[in-house]
């Protein structure tokens, strides 16, 4: 489980049909082959160290679901450690399980601020709210607004320059996560709608 506070920006050493190596330094002070770290905000594995880097794999199931086939070597990447029961969840429940993917459509400077608009499929846009959670590329966002196209996020300064969002332009694919909590609540509803449904009159 991780938080959505991106910890530091990677950067992708290699890339190879079944994974990729990431440079870093500060997920790596404590790391160790079996590891999960947040890469673009999709949960990974670590299946090797080397001296400043990491390596991960990626099923077809991944590469298919998230940008992570998008990347290049050189691309910058948002990192985080799994959560420790002891720290402090500074942004959301983020599992780290990328539901699919967005587009960012616009970005606008909103005083020291930026002002991000993303499209979304309709049906990750059901479960995202005005004012409710939402991780982009492993980023934990509060939601401005949301249409039947897409939502819009603020980021500050500070998530501008720790994050890749600050390095985002126009037609790029994001990871998108939506809040585990209302797919879990609207599943709910509906099994208990079917079992009311299959009860006799």
């Amino acid at each position: 489980m991780f938080t959505g506070i991106v910890e530091e920006l990677g950067t992708v050493d290699a890339v190879a049909e079944t994974g990729l190596t990431v440079r870093a330094a500060r997920v790596l002070e404590d790391a160790k082959v079996g590891d999960s770290i947040c890469v673009n905000g999709v949960c990974l594995t670590v299946t090797s160290l080397r001296d400043g880097a990491f390596t991960v794999d990626t099923v077809p199931e991944t590469r298919r679901r998230t940008n992570l086939g998008d990347l290049q070597p050189g691309d910058r990447v948002n990192l985080e450690r799994a959560l420790r029961a002891e720290d402090r969840l500074g942004g959301h429940v983020v599992q780290g399980h990328v539901e699919g993917t967005g587009v960012l459509e616009a970005v606008e400077q909103d005083g020291a601020a930026l002002l991000l608009r993303f499209s979304a499929p309709p049906a990750l846009l059901r479960y995202i709210v005005a004012k409710g959670f939402v991780a982009v590329d492993g980023t934990s966002l509060t939601v401005i607004d949301r249409d039947e196209r897409g939502f819009s996020v603020t980021i500050i300064p500070t998530t501008q320059e720790w994050t890749t969002l600050g390095r985002r332009r126009p037609g790029e694919r994001v990871n998108l996560e939506t809040d585990i909590l209302a797919r879990y609540v609207e599943q709910f509803l509906r099994d208990g709608a079917l079992t009311q449904a299959g009860r006799p009159a």
